[in-house]
């Protein structure tokens, strides 16, 4: 895996309560991409206050993870699709359009918990992102998500009513 996160280099201000490197609060999710090329991968263990049922982690815990992972692969391979290193200009930015996340079997507390990404298909304005949850050998989730280039200028905007 590379040695720095893309959320750092890309994003070093990025508040994102998942991903954000400058949230204070957030869970600071870091994604590399791997020596494959292929995928997108990150490392998180969660802490005992994102336990779900006891001994079991939060399944909202798990979207998060899943969203924030896989928004970071989209961008990653718009970067690589247009042969450009993350943080070069103009930045990328994708939101998600849809997440999907199917949980295959309890994830438990207190195992480091690996997310490998892809996108699969076209890279384009719309990337489908397909992101497994692995906690140590066991296959706990699977997401299988939407995300959507996107101006973050204009969207903000939009959001508060102040442009089309």
């Amino acid at each position: 895996m590379d040695t720095a996160p893309l959320q750092d280099i890309a994003a070093p201000e990025g508040i994102c309560y998942g991903c954000g490197s400058n949230n204070p609060h957030g869970l600071h999710i870091k994604s590399y991409w791997h020596d494959d090329g292929i995928h997108v991968m990150a490392r998180h263990i969660p802490e005992a206050r994102y336990t779900g049922w006891p001994e079991l982690v939060y399944g909202g815990l798990i979207a998060m993870l899943v969203d924030c992972h896989s928004n970071w692969t989209a961008m990653a391979y718009h970067y690589r699709a247009e042969g450009r290193e993350p943080g070069s200009l103009p930045r990328i930015e994708c939101v998600t359009g849809h997440l999907g996340v199917k949980f295959i079997k309890p994830t438990p507390m207190g195992v480091p918990l690996l997310l490998r990404a892809r996108v699969e298909g076209e890279v384009g304005r719309k990337s489908r992102v397909l992101c497994e949850v692995h906690a140590g050998d066991t296959l706990t989730a699977v997401g299988d998500s939407i995300f959507v280039r996107v101006d973050t200028g204009k969207l903000k905007e939009a959001a508060h009513g102040r442009g089309a």
